[in-house]
């Protein structure tokens, strides 16, 4: 079996990983379908899985070959001819696979397999987030502070009334803006009537006894309530659902509250990547003032972010932190934004140096690209945590919030078919389901926007709806071809998008405005090599913008070059995905200038820099945690692995203003309809716990 696992190694089938782990397994114990399933569980590790599934011995292709060499390796590792049953008790009867245990190298757990370090990851993480801890509340207080924190915008609501007396435009109007769930309990015609004479935003007060908070439903305000009671939220959310502006509301509730008990929490904010919690400072930063809270508890409250790792404590060359289980951090309340590029180790060495009194908020977006390494830890927690609040938690959220979820859930239950209905009320006991919120409702897009539009029907994985959004008028969306004619028109719209910022550099205005203008634009694409990779584009855009006068033509560094780090540097403060722009310092010299977290500026001598390459092109992987105004994606010409709905989705969702899409129908929609299933136990740990 090791010469067949060999000969896949030389053909490049699998990583050189693979085959030596292969071999290491082969010394302990070389019978054929052992050594075969230590191959395929590494090799499902490099493809994202944490696990073998099984059936995937009996029923699928191995290390994606043919079916006829699949089946040629099946009949080698003697599978083929031995039942489920059989197989198992084969597997187990090795030294070198148990249950858990022992401590084997691999692990055969509920019919997937495992390395025993993932399977022990999975185990914990699943431990933390099912974690009860006894939390006090006083109902009224938070009550009146939530009303207050999330008190209607009238003022808003005046300011953006739609220009028209058409009752229907009206009611929906009012439906979204005060976030109605219950639009046949309300009296409409003296409801319009109010906002239609109203002249100053005391008119519309009326709307409290006409529109009571009963029949309405922010979820956002639910999120906040469901801080208050548990020590892990959840809250998976598109773009514009307002995710940070939940957060700062949660956490001036918190405060007010540590203020009157004179337990004032101790607030991290941190994110996976530099730039994500630079935009997450921002982020936060921008809805501080907007709290309807006193001067001391706004301050109270933290705006700036950083990375895990440095939360975490990095020890140099070493892969454990300063902070673990027996070194907790000190810390009250964490919040995790873009929980989504949280890979399951990170997630356990995370959640292992909390200490146990305190509350995480996990933020993101679950349709978007699942961590680099193995796992979809937040993918995987939001699948299991569908099915409805338990009747204890809908009872609570009402009594904080106001709003009528019990009326919610049996609204919710009308939809699920008779012989479901057991499966629902069993799916709302599930603790993880009563820690959990999806926001729907975009601030930023609405019907008007082809942004906020693709998104939804690509995340839908319609085609039909993908090709009907682009066939309207929309001004902020355009779909291009794929071909000679397009390059050179891909090459003038990025020559044109970056000019900006280099004329701010002959301008000689100062680097964070350089910087800014830099972030104004980018170009994502989804491979490294090839003309539409990132390589090619590169160079086509930098010959590009030399054509322009705007950059010389030859030389590895000049004045305006953009870098994007890819390997994390600790010691520099640098990590993977953090990207800065060489610039002449005061006495000529040429260094390269990030912008880190806190909104400070890094300066370094090219020489000193980690591993980096140049950015006027980016794959979409490196772009999660950035938003772009104007982003231009381009889809290569052929359908490659790569290509999935996830993909497609996180790069459009990087748009804030306007998206330019260079791809060929055909390839859009086959990505569309590619989804990304990762392979993994924690759903069911989190569901069956």
């Amino acid at each position: 079996m090791i010469n067949a696992i060999k000969h896949l190694y030389q053909q490049g089938k699998i990583r050189p990983l693979d085959y030596q782990f292969a071999r290491f397994i082969h010394e302990l114990d070389d019978t054929p379908c052992v050594v075969m399933v230590a191959a395929l569980i590494s090799h499902e590790l490099g493809r994202g899985n944490l696990c073998l599934e099984f059936s995937h011995l009996f029923h699928k292709p191995l290390f994606e070959l043919s079916l006829a060499n699949s089946n040629a390796l099946r009949a080698l590792a003697d599978i083929d001819s031995q039942s489920e049953d059989k197989l198992i008790s084969l597997l187990l009867s090795s030294s070198v696979i148990s249950k858990g245990e022992t401590n084997t190298p691999l692990i055969l757990d509920a019919k997937r397999l495992y390395l025993y370090r993932y399977w022990q990851h999975e185990c914990l993480v699943a431990r933390h987030l099912l974690k009860e801890v006894k939390q006090s509340e006083d109902f009224q207080e938070t009550r009146t502070i939530l009303d207050r924190l999330f008190q209607r915008n009238y003022s808003t609501l005046l300011e953006n009334r739609p220009d028209t007396s058409d009752s229907k435009a009206l009611r929906e109007y009012l439906i979204k803006w005060l976030d109605v769930e219950f639009p046949e309990a309300i009296d409409w015609q003296e409801c319009i009537q109010t906002l239609l004479s109203a002249r100053e935003t005391a008119d519309l007060k009326v709307f409290d006894q006409t529109i009571p908070q009963h029949y309405c439903l922010n979820w956002q305000k639910v999120v906040a309530a469901m801080a208050a009671t548990q020590p892990l939220v959840i809250i998976s959310g598109g773009p514009g659902t307002g995710k940070t502006t939940t957060v700062t509301r949660l956490l001036a509730m918190l405060v007010e509250k540590g203020l009157k008990s004179d337990k004032i929490p101790d607030i991290r904010l941190v994110a996976p990547t530099g730039k994500a919690s630079a935009r997450l400072t921002e982020s936060m930063g921008g809805a501080l003032p907007a709290l309807h809270c006193s001067e001391e508890v706004r301050k109270l409250i933290p705006s700036q972010a950083g990375t895990i790792h440095r939360l975490l404590g990095v020890i140099p060359n070493r892969p454990e932190f300063r902070h673990n289980a027996s070194n907790p951090l000190h810390l009250d309340v964490l919040v995790v934004d873009e929980a989504s590029m949280v890979d399951l180790t990170l997630m356990r060495q995370l959640l292992d140096a909390l200490p146990d009194h305190a509350r995480i908020i996990l933020l993101g977006d679950r349709d978007q690209l699942a961590s680099v390494d193995a796992g979809s830890v937040l993918g995987d927690i939001c699948s299991a945590a569908e099915g409805g609040y338990s009747q204890a938690q809908a009872d609570t959220l009402e009594r904080l919030t106001g709003f009528d979820l019990k009326s919610w859930t049996t609204r919710q239950m009308s939809t699920v078919k008779e012989n479901d209905v057991t499966a629902f009320f069993s799916e709302r006991n599930r603790a993880i389901n009563d820690r959990f919120c999806q926001l729907q409702k975009s601030y930023r897009f609405d019907d008007r926007s082809g942004i906020g539009s693709l998104a939804k029907a690509v995340n839908q994985g319609d085609t039909r709806l993908t090709k009907k959004v682009f066939q309207q008028t929309f001004d902020d969306i355009a779909l291009h071809p794929v071909d000679d004619s397009s390059y050179q028109q891909l090459m003038s719209l990025c020559a044109q998008g970056y000019t900006p910022y280099l004329q701010a550099i002959n301008d000689q205005q100062d680097e964070k405005t350089v910087l800014d203008a830099f972030n104004r634009f980018r170009l994502l694409c989804a491979l490294r090599e090839g003309r539409w990779g990132v390589e090619g584009l590169n160079d086509g855009i930098r010959s590009a913008l030399a054509r322009c006068n705007l950059i010389p033509s030859e030389g590895l560094w000049y004045v305006g070059r953009p870098v994007l780090i890819t390997r994390n540097a600790h010691d520099l403060g640098l990590y993977n995905g953090d990207i800065g722009i060489a610039l002449p310092d005061h006495n000529g010299r040429l260094k390269v200038v990030f912008e880190l977290p806190d909104g400070s500026l890094k300066h370094l001598l090219p020489s000193r820099l980690p591993e980096h390459q140049t950015v006027f092109a980016m794959t979409i992987h490196k772009s999660q945690g950035s938003e772009f105004p104007h982003t231009v994606m381009a889809l290569p010409e052929q359908m490659t692995p790569i290509l999935t709905r996830e993909l497609v989705y996180t790069g459009i969702t990087r748009a804030k203003a306007r998206l330019d899409l260079f791809a060929l129908p055909q390839i859009l929609f086959k990505a569309i309809q590619h989804k990304t299933l990762r392979s993994s136990g924690l759903k069911d740990r989190l569901i069956n716990h």
